[in-house]
């Protein structure tokens, strides 16, 4: 007899036979009551099945689930009714409980055919609306309607290129109104995209009117329209006093870190309430990579960080399981209010109230047939949640801390670890764990400073986010102390903000993974057999030796050969989608850059790469968005020493943008042309042309693009923006084939089809580096001009196909390199 069966009294079996005081006792509450995980299980798979079908198919598929269903369910059921009283007592018995045995798989079996049949039946529902027949007419008339809507969400601002700034409006779309045509009443999700201001401040719950042109929606959710706004909208009705209030304190942050430094100022809002409106792009980018990025966005992980301080307070005070449960949900109740009642917000406040179940009431058996519960309702109930990334992350980061989290933190303390510490430890670290193959199925990489990187920012999260509530909440009443609490809560974001900085720079921080669906299946799969091997003592040592053999053999060649960039390189064409951004090496650290691509991140992840500190001149071939949306990207965490650019006016808004951006640096944008020079560390720049103004021509502003020729040890690399045929004949003409020649040629207009044949002999380039978008909309490159260069003896190289590409200068000749990482659409 063990010991504790010694010092334990018996007591009576507990209904299905296990003597929770024994080691059926004991194996019971390790083990995890998962009989609901099959119901969520295929009422999840079947949702997101049914998002990509009709509402008809959908309807057959939920149909053929049930009835098999009932087929497996009828015998079981006949079964027990002739089954004798007295044979219940032997269920359960032993040290297995009896849901594992073969029977459970059955119930398993009809479980998850249950849940199939009640997400695709529910699916379906939703799709049908979608698919009727009076709102499909309007949206493929594509004429100017009228609306009436609800908001669902926080306007969202758009990445900005060139132009106004575009709202991204979530809504309930109630009635459409035709010219000439009575209503159509119905109650359907829908998009509004709005450049008017008058979109920013709009509230959830809101009910405006405005007018608009209705396209088709994407497939596999249930919006049934996308509404191009074309006048602002116009306000039915308040909102409710619970989102007014939200709208107040959230106001009042935001106010209260205005005088805070922008990277902690924008982060305090992001905290405390996932408020990200004024969140550094590059802070962003960075928490991303870390795989902090849970703690600026409102999911069931961020609600359980929340309330867990308070459920420490209260545990400190040895408060009741009862006590703590209600005071934790009196504080979520606040924070939902606070962070706004979006569906987005319930959703997560959800995952972070079943998580606060079983850590405040020591019960993880009781909370995991909650969660399964809680995941299944919220699908049935918005079956777009089925094919949610955030959604898939929270109900993965609960079950971390239902399953993972308890056993983690028991496990510190038995080794002397105090019990807050041992806490702070091991939530963090189960949700990573939990949400890894999701994160590696989206982003194909592995993150191996996502898991310190939490921990080292455990110790910042509670103060800085008590303190941004506190601000929050103060600020209607007491401003100045709304600000004071801002600016010490803004001293331990500082700390986060430095984590983020660092981990992102981390050598070899992250390992590339397979994308998509395959990854992420094959890392759930290699973590549920460690975890599962794990219980032993053996194992856990073994693996622990492996891992760190392989970081600590595998990291000083990711560091010393990185492969990235090439030595010796020429010239580097970014990745940046269906854009420009070239780069010419000036010195260590140092760079020319020419154009910035359509969007900051892109463009700002390529410079870093380069270790590019410095960018001593900016050089604009021309004012489209595709070549200046990203400018300001080039500007974060750089000093910028000149920007110049074509002497054009068009488009105005593209020039706007470049002489903002330059300005907020404090320097011009200098307008130049031919003659003009430029020499730095080995480099020179001149400018070709535009020899004289083109007017009248396809595209005028593409035809008077900055021409640039670069040198660097003796090799050229010939920079033509945008130029299209007019242009190149133009430089043929008066230039001739000697002022054109060139060892490196980026291709015109991304390989477009005005190309002058000629201009492509002149030039004969050695290597041709074309600078495209994957799967974009016009048709570039074109095969002939491709063929034409290859033709002539080019090696071509595309952002395309292989990432970020580079001309490299090898001894007496020239070689090519390609990073090779997936670019951007």
């Amino acid at each position: 007899m063990s010991r504790s069966d010694q010092k334990r009294p018996e007591r009576p079996d507990r209904p299905g036979g296990l003597d929770r005081a024994g080691p059926a006792g004991r194996a019971d509450r390790r083990v995890p009551d998962l009989r609901l995980a099959g119901f969520t299980v295929g009422a999840w798979l079947s949702a997101l099945a049914a998002l990509h079908l009709s509402a008809g198919v959908g309807i057959m598929l939920g149909g053929i689930a049930l009835a098999i269903a009932v087929a497996l369910l009828l015998p079981r059921l006949r079964r027990a009714s002739l089954r004798p009283a007295t044979g219940r007592a032997r269920r359960g018995s032993g040290r297995v409980p009896g849901w594992l045995r073969s029977a459970a798989v059955r119930w398993i079996g009809i479980a998850v055919a249950l849940g199939a049949g009640c997400g695709a039946i529910a699916t379906a529902a939703r799709v049908s609306v979608r698919e009727a027949d009076a709102l499909v007419s309007l949206v493929q008339a594509g004429e100017p309607v009228d609306v009436e809507v609800i908001v669902r969400d926080d306007p969202r601002l758009l990445p900005r290129s060139a132009g106004p700034p575009t709202y991204l409006v979530a809504v309930e779309l109630r009635t459409v109104r035709a010219e000439d045509q009575p209503p159509v009443r119905l109650s359907a999700r829908a998009l509004v995209l709005g450049s008017d201001p008058g979109w920013r401040g709009l509230l959830p719950g809101q009910r405006v009117t405005t007018t608009g042109r209705l396209s088709p929606p994407r497939p596999g959710d249930l919006r049934a329209a996308v509404i191009s706004a074309r006048k602002p909208p116009v306000l039915i009705g308040r909102s409710s006093w619970a989102q007014r209030a939200a709208g107040v304190l959230r106001d009042g942050l935001q106010i209260a870190c205005e005088p805070l430094p922008d990277e902690s100022g924008g982060l305090l809002p992001g905290l405390v309430v996932g408020d990200t409106s004024r969140l550094d792009p590059a802070l962003e980018e960075d928490f991303r990579t870390t795989g902090m990025t849970h703690l600026t966005a409102v999911s069931g992980t961020n609600v359980a960080i929340v309330v867990g301080v308070v459920l420490f307070v209260v545990r400190r005070v040895r408060a009741g399981p009862v006590l703590a449960a209600c005071v934790c949900a009196v504080a979520l109740a606040g924070f939902v209010i606070l962070a706004r009642p979006s569906p987005s917000v319930v959703r997560a406040a959800a995952m972070g109230a079943i998580g606060l179940l079983g850590l405040a009431t020591d019960r993880p058996r009781a909370a995991v047939p909650a969660l399964a519960a809680g995941a299944a309702v919220l699908i049935v109930a918005d079956p777009e949640l089925a094919a949610d990334p955030g959604f898939a992350l929270s109900v993965l980061a609960t079950s971390g801390l239902l399953l993972l989290a308890p056993a983690w933190r028991d496990g510190l303390r038995r080794r002397g670890c105090p019990p807050g510490v041992a806490e702070a430890l091991a939530v963090p670290a189960a949700a990573q764990v939990a949400c890894g193959p999701v994160v590696a199925a989206l982003s194909g990489t592995i993150s191996l400073v996502s898991v310190p990187a939490n921990l080292v920012a455990v110790p910042a999260i509670a103060p800085a986010t008590l303190l941004g509530v506190g601000a929050a909440v103060v600020s209607p009443v007491w401003p100045a102390g709304a600000g004071f609490l801002a600016w010490l809560g803004h001293w331990p974001t500082e700390w986060l903000v430095l984590v983020a900085h660092t981990g992102a720079r981390v050598p070899a921080g992250a390992v590339p993974w397979p994308g998509g669906a395959v990854g992420g299946l094959l890392l759930a799969a290699l973590t549920v057999a460690f975890l599962v091997a794990a219980r032993r003592v053996l194992v856990r040592r073994l693996a622990t030796i492996v891992a760190l053999g392989a970081m600590l053999g595998a990291l000083p060649v990711r560091i010393l050969a990185s492969g990235w960039p090439p030595p010796g390189w020429l010239v580097i064409a970014c990745a940046v989608g269906q854009g420009d951004a070239v780069v010419l090496p000036a010195g260590a650290g140092r760079a020319v850059v020419v154009d910035a691509g359509p969007e900051p991140n892109a463009v700002d992840q390529c410079l870093r790469r380069l270790d590019i500190r410095q960018v001593v001149l900016l050089a604009v071939s021309h004012f489209h968005a595709d070549h200046i949306g990203g400018v300001t990207g080039v500007f974060r965490g750089r000093q910028v020493a000149a920007v110049i650019g074509p002497d054009w006016p068009e488009p105005a808004g593209g020039r706007a943008d470049v002489e903002r951006a330059a300005a907020r640096a404090g320097i011009p944008l200098r307008a130049v042309g031919p003659g003009w020079a430029y020499e730095v560390g080995g480099l020179r720049v001149e400018v070709l042309g535009p020899i004289e103004p083109m007017r009248g021509t396809n595209s005028d502003p593409n035809n008077n693009s900055l021409i640039l020729r670069a040198t660097i040890s003796g090799r050229s690399v010939l920079l033509p923006g945008d130029a299209e045929t007019e242009e190149q004949d133009d430089l043929v003409r008066n230039l001739g084939v000697d002022g054109l020649r060139a060892d490196v040629l980026k291709v015109a207009h991304h390989g477009s089809a005005l190309q002058a044949p000629d201009m492509l002999d002149a030039v004969d380039p050695a290597v041709a580096l074309v600078s495209v978008g994957l799967d974009n909309d016009y048709g570039h490159p074109n095969p002939a001009v491709l063929g034409r260069l290859a033709r002539g003896g080019a090696r071509i190289l595309r952002t395309d196909e292989s990432g970020d590409v580079a001309a490299v200068i090898a001894g007496e000749g020239l070689a090519v390199a390609a990073r090779g990482d997936p670019p951007p659409k």
